[in-house]
C-alpha cells in the first residue's frame, strides 16, 4: 500500500512543476492513440477529453508543443494494421487501449514506449514481466484486480437473494485471461454458496444464444460478464438474452447498463485515461517504461439500470442504490 502511495505522490508532484518554465524550448513532441472504440462513441469522447486533460494540466497542449495521431479499432478489429500505420509515424510514445490494441501495438515494436489502458491481465497477455517492474517498452493502468470477481459475485447476490448458480461468461478465444478471474470467482462463489460455471461464449451469436439458453434452463441462474472484446460486440444480443430469460446479470463496462444492462462495477475509464497522461508526461520527458511499474485501479463506479432491474421482477436493496454512483431509470 504505502509502495502505491508514493508512485501516486511522485505522479502528483510532476503536476506541480511551473508550466511555463517547462515548456521552454520544448520541441514538438509526438502521440499516437489506438482506441478499441469507434470515433463517434460516446465513451470515446469521454475518455480522450480525460486524457487531453491530464496531458494539458502538465503543460501539454495539442498543435503547441505536442500533436496527437488517432487510430480507431472497435473491439480489436483491424487493430493490426492501424498498429502499424501508428508505428510508421515515430511518435516517442503510444497509448493502447485494452488488450487487443495492445497487443497489436507490442507486435509492431518494442523499441516505442507503449502505454495501455484498461488491460485485465498484462502479465499473463505477456506485456510486462511484473506490476512493479514492466522491464520492456510497455507499461500502463491494469483494468481490474483479480478480485474483483468477489465483488460481482457479491452484487448478484444483493440482487438475487435466490441466486444458486453464477456464468463467468466469457470468451477464451478473445479473452485467454480469463484464468486470472476463474481462481478468485471459484473462491468467492464458495463463500457466497454459488454454484460457479464457466460459459464459453463464442463468436457466433446462435452459439451464444445456446450458451445463455441452457444457462437459463438451470432455476436462480445469474451472469457475470468480465471484460472482452467478444461480448462487447455482442453486447445487444447479450442484453436482449438475460431480459428474455430473466437473468440477473453484472457487467464490467457501463456501456453495457446504459444499453439496458442491469448493473456494472467497474473502473472509471475515463478517469484511468487522465491518469494515463501521468505515464505520456513523465516518458516525453525521458522515463523509460520499463521503470514505470503498472498502476492498480483506484477510482470504481457503480452503475445501476432500475428499468431493466423491475423487468427482471428484482428490487434493488437500498444499499446497492446507496452504493450506486449513477442510477438510469
Amino acid at each position: 500500500m504505502s509502495t502505491r502511495r508514493e508512485f501516486i505522490t511522485l505522479i502528483g508532484g510532476a503536476a506541480t512543476w511551473p508550466l511555463a518554465a517547462r515548456a521552454q524550448g520544448e520541441r514538438m513532441r509526438r502521440v499516437g492513440v489506438l482506441m478499441a472504440l469507434t470515433e463517434d462513441h460516446p465513451d470515446t469522447k469521454a475518455r480522450l477529453a480525460g486524457l487531453q486533460q491530464g496531458l494539458e494540466k502538465l503543460g501539454w497542449s495539442e498543435g503547441r508543443n505536442v500533436r496527437i495521431d488517432y487510430r480507431f479499432a472497435p473491439a480489436g478489429t483491424g487493430a493490426q494494421v492501424l498498429a502499424k500505420e501508428l508505428v510508421a509515424l515515430q511518435p516517442d510514445v503510444i497509448l493502447g487501449s485494452a488488450s487487443p490494441a495492445t497487443r497489436a501495438l507490442q507486435l509492431e515494436t518494442d523499441t516505442i514506449p507503449i502505454v495501455f489502458t484498461g488491460v485485465a491481465d498484462p502479465i499473463g497477455s505477456g506485456f510486462v514481466a511484473s506490476l512493479a517492474r514492466p522491464g520492456g517498452n510497455i507499461t500502463g493502468l491494469l483494468l481490474f484486480e483479480a478480485s474483483i470477481t468477489g465483488k460481482w459475485l457479491a452484487m448478484l447476490k444483493e440482487i438475487a437473494p435466490n441466486l444458486g448458480r453464477a456464468a463467468l461468461a466469457i470468451n477464451p478465444k478473445t479473452a485467454p485471461y480469463y484464468e486470472f478471474y476463474l481462481g478468485p470467482a471459484q473462491a468467492a462463489a464458495s463463500t457466497l454458496g454459488i454454484e460457479l460455471v464457466l460459459s464459453a461464449l463464442d463468436s457466433a451469436p446462435a452459439n451464444i444464444e445456446r450458451a445463455l439458453d441452457a444457462l437459463a434452463r438451470v432455476p436462480n441462474s445469474g451472469l457475470v460478464l468480465p471484460p472482452d472484446t467478444n461480448t462487447r460486440v455482442y453486447l445487444d444480443l447479450i442484453i436482449g438474452l438475460a431480459a428474455r430469460h430473466r437473468l440477473p446479470a453484472v457487467y464490467s463496462d457501463r456501456l453495457f447498463v446504459v444499453a439496458g444492462g442491469l448493473m456494472c462495477y467497474s473502473t472509471d475509464r475515463a478517469d484511468q485515461f487522465r491518469t494515463a497522461a501521468s505515464y505520456v508526461d513523465r516518458i516525453l520527458r525521458g522515463a523509460k517504461a520499463a521503470d514505470l511499474p503498472v498502476q492498480v485501479p483506484i477510482k470504481y463506479e457503480t452503475v445501476i439500470n432500475l428499468k431493466t432491474a423491475k423487468a427482471l421482477g428484482l428490487t434493488v436493496p437500498d444499499k446497492l442504490l446507496v452504493a450506486a454512483d449513477e442510477v438510469i431509470e
